[in-house]
């Protein structure tokens, strides 16, 4: 196998002038997905290839690059809002903006980088000191991605982290080419529970009044009664006011709405990967827990009747029928004694109450957002600005403490239909083999920028032709 190319400096790579120079407009036309790359085998079918060129690795620098269009950490979020008691102003939790958009500014979503010599989490703004967040935006701001990087990621693994190819874990259209020696995969992270909770903030307030009903229980109101307007609350339990949802309502909006921050650093991986003549597209990596056990998470597990959230009777027969394996969820991400991702939920925090208080503060709290933690924003005067702004009302955290004890007493976890944790889709990048693009495409398949880079490969070391 080739080795990797670590340049002990922070050297762009060698398309990385081509890169600066390509307009956004080229690479939108001619981004594509691109497979084949140097050491690949296609085994089967019309267009089976042989490569006769070893593998060769990403250098550093090319997976800094990526890894900055993916979630480079660029400046201050804006923060441009209506910052009333009833603008709404306040549901923002972060005031860090990074290559992709995020709700809220929570830059919930996380990176997993993977090669063949190691496996690395790209670290998120919040995860970071405060007094490094400065020098890591002024390095890309200058163009030192690479040290960027460096400062960003740690180390989980040593080699490559993946789970098995087979069906479900993977697709079979994905496994003659997935992993493969000398490509680096981009794995983005959804973690659920921050804006779960900080949309609870929002949407259980007074000036929004939504009332949640369980579903599972045969619509019952989940943990909110007395909270319910009709009872001298401030919910809007009237369903005839379109302010009543359920549960699984408010988890699908969760997960769709982190999911698309999913989808715009896949986005930007593809339009980064083009402009460096890089082969690369984005693959299956939806299940459930498969992952999250390849990269070493803490995993709780438990029946599937419960983890479906099942009636009495249907367990009952599961169980007689022998139907209720146990199913494993990822919990949090620790090494060697760090907690590097985790939950607001047990086993993380002593309950779901002082999960909901810890983002409140994270907010509001002495060094919160909008508080102490606000000198690094964009606003010329942060003081003048935050001062003004309300924090969030005891009434709206009791109630949003009343639904998640609900949920955790009823069902175990949080979210209810989800894992905490979520993979949907990675993105594999490598270096492309032209022979196999011009033995069966039109030339127009790869651009200049492809064929410089395989003129480039050709040249590195472990190359059998």
């Amino acid at each position: 196998m080739a080795e990797r190319n670590d340049s002990t400096e922070s050297e762009p790579p060698a398309g990385a002038g081509e890169a600066a120079g390509i307009s956004l407009l080229t690479a939108l036309r001619e981004r594509r997905s691109r497979r084949f790359c140097r050491g690949m085998t296609l085994p089967g079918g019309p267009l089976a290839h042989a490569s006769r060129h070893a593998p060769a690795p990403l250098t550093e620098a090319e997976e800094a690059l990526l890894a900055y269009a993916a979630c480079g950490i660029t400046g201050p979020a804006l923060a441009d809002l209506h910052h009333t008691a009833e603008g709404g102003g306040n549901i923002l939790a972060g005031l860090v903006g990074r290559t992709v958009a995020s709700g809220d500014a929570l830059q919930t979503v996380g990176l997993v980088v993977i090669n063949d010599t190691g496996t690395h989490l790209v670290r998120r703004p919040r995860e970071l000191p405060a007094a490094a967040l400065p020098e890591i935006i002024e390095l890309g701001q200058r163009g030192a991605f690479t040290e960027a990087y460096r400062r960003q990621r740690v180390r989980l693994a040593p080699g490559r982290s993946a789970p098995p190819v087979a069906p479900l874990f993977n697709i079979n259209a994905n496994a003659w080419a997935a992993h493969a020696a000398g490509t680096s995969y981009f794995l983005p992270v959804n973690e659920l529970t921050f804006m779960y909770l900080n949309g609870l903030l929002e949407i259980l307030n007074e000036h929004t009044g939504v009332f949640i009903l369980d579903e599972r229980n045969w619509f019952q109101p989940a943990g909110l009664a007395r909270f319910a307007r009709s009872r001298g609350g401030h919910l809007e339990d009237n369903p005839h006011r379109g302010r009543v949802v359920t549960i699984r309502q408010v988890e699908q909006f969760v997960s769709e709405f982190v999911t698309v921050e999913q989808g715009m650093m896949l986005q930007n991986l593809g339009l980064m990967a083009e402009a460096l003549g890089l082969a690369g597209y984005p693959n299956f990596a939806n299940h459930e827990f498969g992952w999250f056990q390849a990269l070493g998470f803490r995993m709780g597990e438990m029946p599937a009747s419960r983890y479906v959230g099942a009636g009495w009777l249907p367990r009952w027969a599961m169980r007689l029928l022998r139907r209720d394996p146990v199913v494993p969820y990822p919990l949090g991400l620790e090494r060697d004694g760090e907690v590097l991702l985790k939950p607001f939920a047990p086993p993380y925090y002593p309950s779901m109450t002082a999960a909901v208080r810890a983002v409140a503060a994270l907010k509001f709290g002495p060094e919160g957002v909008f508080r102490g933690g606000s000198a690094g924003g964009a606003w010329l005067q942060p003081g003048a600005v935050t001062g003004a702004i309300p924090a969030v009302s005891e009434r709206t955290i009791a109630a949003v403490c009343a639904y998640v004890e609900y949920v955790w007493g009823r069902y175990g976890r949080f979210p209810v239909h989800l894992p905490a944790f979520r993979t949907v889709l990675g993105f594999q990048v490598g270096h492309v083999d032209a022979e196999f693009y011009d033995r069966f495409y039109r030339p127009e398949a790869l651009s200049e920028r492809q064929r410089r880079d395989f003129a480039r490969s050709a040249g590195a070391p472990g190359v059998a032709v």
